[in-house]
């Protein structure tokens, strides 16, 4: 699939700047990776100071961010990259914002399992809250192999992922709502519970934006508000622009 949209430049630089600048947003998303993974370890099993390493981490994957914008720009100031070129750096500066936005959320969830790990500790450890998390986890690497491999397919998968990641969001709300009525004394604590879980939901969110950017850059259409069933046949046929 990558020979088929990137051609070899004159200038082995160039090859070698889009060849950093992709190697970068994988080193970045393995980070996030991390981050996101010891977030939802935190909260699952009560282990504060985990959630506030996790919080504390996060200027990391700020860092990438800048660094990665900064090259992005260099690029464009001195290579005027065209077609796939260009779609290619106008996907990794959307792509590293969503890593940042998931980096935000995996502080946001490390800092509820903080303040979690300080209340009772429920019978069943927040299992709503691991089957959720592990299913975002699951997106997110999806998301950031396809977009290491280019591949329109299994960002499809991903997209088609979302809805689902949505309805367990909304049955915990419910089920939180549920407790809060039933026992008022548990109102913060199921509050922390589907603020986590609303976290969770966003990163999922991302993920898909993630995968709609794939199908960007291979494909060179834009995705965003259109039928999935409409992105399902562009996908299939193998369209472009």
């Amino acid at each position: 699939m990558e020979s088929e949209i990137f051609a070899q430049h004159i200038s082995r630089k160039f090859n070698e700047d889009l060849e950093n600048l992709r190697t970068q947003v994988s080193n970045m998303g393995g980070l996030v990776e991390r981050q996101l993974a010891q977030a939802v370890e935190a909260i699952v099993s009560g282990d504060s100071e985990l959630g506030l390493d996790v919080a504390r981490r996060d200027v990391e994957v700020n860092q990438f961010e800048v660094a990665i914008d900064e090259e992005s720009s260099r690029i464009l100031a001195t290579r005027a990259p065209a077609a796939a070129d260009l779609r290619l750096i106008v996907a990794v500066i959307k792509a590293i914002t969503d890593l940042e936005r998931i980096g935000d959320e995996a502080q946001r969830i490390g800092m509820l399992a903080a303040r979690l790990a300080t209340e009772a500790k429920p019978r069943d450890r927040h299992d709503e809250l691991k089957s959720l998390g592990e299913h975002v986890q699951e997106m997110v690497h999806d998301a950031l192999d396809a977009f290491g491999r280019l591949d329109p397919a299994d960002a499809l998968a991903v997209v088609e992922e979302d809805k689902y990641v949505d309805q367990e969001y909304e049955a915990i709300y419910r089920q939180c709502i549920t407790q809060m009525m039933e026992d008022p004394r548990t109102i913060r604590r199921f509050m922390d519970v589907s603020w986590a879980a609303r976290a969770l939901e966003r990163i999922g969110d991302h993920a898909k934006n993630i995968s709609e950017y794939v199908i960007y850059l291979v494909q060179g259409k834009d995705i965003r508000h259109t039928e999935i069933e409409d992105v399902r046949i562009h996908v299939e046929r193998g369209e472009r622009g």
